[in-house]
């Protein structure tokens, strides 16, 4: 039997029985997409998590362009990897730790961002040796394998003696505890790490690279038209909608992804159901490298 709506996905056609204001909150709602450069990294996640215990674990550093996908696709990565209440244990098992970096490197700011993580008790003024220790005694506790450290580029914001600082709490966290470090960054993240020659031999770099108007494009623009709940096929795949796409993103997933959301809720509101050439042209669209450009607004 043929289904009624072949540009959907089953899951995704039962959504447009909703009336128009929750199926716009559907088509904002974040989704993942598994497009064979993601799935690399998530592979190499997967790897890494599966290391057996040595002396010096290895790492991995995730970098790419800003909304490119880097956040996606290790909280993707944590998603399939959640953890566990282990309700007839001693405490939960927390197998990988997403944290963000403080915004600038510092010591005490990083390990209560971890406690915050853990929703461990966690006084801001305590001394840092005392939440380092209590970092390391419930990552121990808790079976943390792997410590995800997204934004790792902020380093580079402090002065140099405080980047060795943080450096060298990542460095004895993996030592310690015998856990793999993710860094998760801009190409700044490369710069960061160099700082410490020993750690930086350490980690594997993975570069997500922004996309290219070719095949992987289009079938990515295929698989995010099959998750928006529009009644008619906008075909997104199509030669000059493409591009046009393409242009307007920059290559950008997240940008790719921010535009096809506007448009299928402008689609929704108008009646049009579909994303079009039109729609594209009418959205109030700023593209990445002029909005870098627009002077900062003063207050």
């Amino acid at each position: 039997m043929t289904p009624k709506y072949p540009h959907l996905t089953t899951r995704t056609s039962h959504k447009l029985s909703l009336p128009d204001d929750e199926r716009i909150v559907q088509i904002r709602t974040v989704r993942w997409i598994g497009y064979p450069q993601a799935n690399k990294g998530l592979e190499k996640l997967e790897d890494l998590l599966s290391y057996p215990e040595i002396h010096r674990m290895p790492n991995l550093l995730i970098v790419g362009d800003t909304n490119n996908g880097k956040t996606m696709l290790v909280k993707q990565f944590c998603t399939e990897h959640p953890p566990d209440d282990n309700i007839e244990g001693e405490a939960a098992i927390v197998p990988v730790l997403y944290v963000q970096a403080p915004p600038i490197p510092d010591e005490g700011r990083f390990y209560s961002a971890i406690l915050d993580r853990l929703h461990a008790p966690c006084r801001p003024t305590e001394r840092v040796g005392t939440k380092q220790f209590q970092v390391m005694s419930i990552l121990n506790q808790v079976g943390t394998r792997m410590l995800i450290i997204d934004e790792i580029h902020q380093i580079l914001a402090g002065h140099l003696n405080k980047q060795r600082s943080f450096l060298n709490v990542i460095k004895c966290l993996g030592n310690e505890l015998k856990i793999s470090v993710v860094g998760v960054g801009t190409r700044d993240a490369l710069r960061a790490i160099q700082t410490d020659e020993q750690l930086a031999n350490r980690f594997e770099r993975f570069q997500l690279s922004r996309w290219g108007l070719n095949k992987d494009f289009l079938r990515l623009l295929i698989s995010f038209e099959r998750l928006l709940p529009l009644y008619l096929p906008s075909n997104l795949h199509e030669k000059r909608l493409a591009e046009q796409i393409f242009l307007m993103s920059e290559g950008y997933i997240g940008e790719v992804a921010r535009l096809l959301i506007s448009a299928a809720v402008t689609a929704v509101r108008n009646g049009d159901e579909k994303i079009g050439s039109r729609i594209l042209k009418e959205l109030d669209w700023c593209p990445p490298s002029d909005r870098r450009q627009m002077p900062e607004l003063e207050i």
